[in-house]
């Protein structure tokens, strides 16, 4: 019986990963309440086992008693505490287990959907991938089916530990190039910056601490290898390794490939990147429904305008003749205006005047006139946009009128055609029926004759 005992206790310590002396403790209490719902629970009952032998000891008020005499209720009792004791040990090894690995992969088997949410076999308990962490577009799975996820959220709820998964999570593809790519395990090659939108598209900018390592090269493996089974893990979605470079300028233009960069200004006051690219580049830098520029917006921190060589020099056309049109602007001061990645006139309004006095060492009063006029070109401008729109929806409008009223004119013509064509053949079958007529009249007057 002794013997028998250790081995449950070491069975249990095991499978729930408990610790032995709170398996024997939680059993020591158990007796005790066992023991006091057969005495009282006023009474004194002590219970000890020991480690070594497994000898379980009881006394009541002093005097030893055998726990088999207490009955079958106490015995009751004694397994209902246990099992609640062992469930709550148990629940609290779970969430110090899995408290540590947030943040890490995990694998699992699909059990089943709740509402769409995946249920995960994850071994000694049940992992939760809400429908919001799952990936769009992403096919069902399959009971039965392995499933890679990471550790998003561990919380204590009643009766259970909740373990919050995800697939969705940008930190899930830094985690799968971790167990693909060595060199990222082992902080050869370093993760600086990561954009994604689950299910379609993300955009990794690597460096490498070794000279000697090809960053991108090392993430895309051998012919694409290493690229291919995280693609494959994540049902297809298309990954972008950007090479990272502390300069923003370059940064931003390989953060836009596969579109060719042509010029890229900076606005550190506004915090916005002005890139300039050919008429053919455009719509592959934007990306479909701005995908592109938007991932790349987020990975390089700047937000990303993307205009054509003609938008970009009519701003500074304009900007710079608004600017010449000013008392006491020199040419220098244009250029160095520009040069703070000042575009257009919207710009230098956006702005206000601080930069230019602390910057460029503009006099106060020269800095407002400066912005005010930019306020009134800019409102000019936005007047001539909107006349604009308007001319050209009449245009449109009247333009749909016209081939609405198109079809009836060819229509008139055509039955003023057939009108004129019908009085015209009635026109000869009088004149011919006329003819027929004399000539009859002139025969029968030869006859008589």
């Amino acid at each position: 019986m002794n013997a028998e005992l250790l081995r449950i206790v070491d069975a249990i310590s095991r499978d729930k990963n408990i610790e032995k002396e709170a398996v024997f403790h939680d059993l020591e209490l158990a007796m005790i309440s066992a023991a006091n719902k057969s005495y009282g629970i006023t009474e004194d009952c002590v219970v000890s086992i020991d480690r070594i032998s497994g000898l379980i000891t009881a006394s009541h008020n002093g005097r030893a008693i055998d726990m088999k005499d207490l009955g079958r209720i106490a015995a009751q009792t004694a397994k209902q505490i246990m099992i609640q004791k062992i469930r709550e040990a148990e629940r609290g090894s779970i969430y110090e287990e899995y408290s540590e690995r947030v943040g890490t992969i995990i694998t699992g088997g699909v059990v089943r959907y709740e509402g769409g949410a995946l249920i995960i076999n994850l071994g000694r308990t049940e992992g939760f991938l809400p429908k919001s962490e799952q990936i769009p577009g992403e096919t069902s799975h399959h009971p039965g089916e392995r499933l890679r996820a990471m550790i998003l959220d561990v919380r204590e709820a009643p009766n259970q530990v909740k373990i919050v998964l995800t697939r969705s999570h940008p930190d899930f593809i830094r985690r799968l190039f971790e167990l693909e790519v060595p060199e990222v395990a082992e902080r050869i090659i370093e993760i600086k910056a990561l954009a994604r939108e689950a299910g379609y598209r993300t955009k990794v900018a690597v460096s490498s601490i070794d000279s000697k390592v090809d960053a991108v090269g090392a993430c895309v493996g051998v012919r694409g290898s290493r690229i291919r089974n995280i693609v494959d893990e994540l049902g297809g979605e298309k990954i972008d390794i950007v090479r990272w470079n502390e300069s923003s300028q370059i940064l931003i233009a390989n953060a836009l490939k596969p579109a060719e960069v042509q010029e890229i200004a900076l606005c550190f006051e506004l915090g916005r990147a002005t890139v300039v690219v050919a008429d053919d580049q455009l719509s592959l830098a934007i990306g479909k429904r701005g995908q592109n520029v938007r991932l790349a917006a987020r990975l390089t921190g700047w937000d990303i305008d993307i205009l054509t060589p003609v938008e970009y020099n009519k701003g500074l056309d304009i900007l710079e003749k608004t600017l010449k049109s000013i008392e006491g602007v020199e040419d220098v001061l244009v250029e160095k205006i520009m040069a703070l990645g000042l575009i257009t006139v919207g710009d230098l309004e956006d702005v206000g005047s601080d930069p230019l006095v602390t910057e460029l060492e503009v006099d106060a009063p020269l800095a407002e006139r400066i912005i005010s006029a930019a306020s009134a070109a800019a409102v000019r401008m936005a007047e001539e946009s909107a006349a604009a729109a308007a001319l050209a929806s009449e245009q449109a409008a009247a333009g749909v009128d016209n081939d609405a009223a198109a079809p009836e004119s060819d229509d008139d013509a055509d039955r003023a055609s057939v009108s004129d064509t019908s009085e015209s053949l009635a026109e000869q079958l009088d004149t011919a029926a006329t003819a027929q007529a004399s000539t009859e009249s002139a025969d029968g007057t030869q006859e008589l004759s």
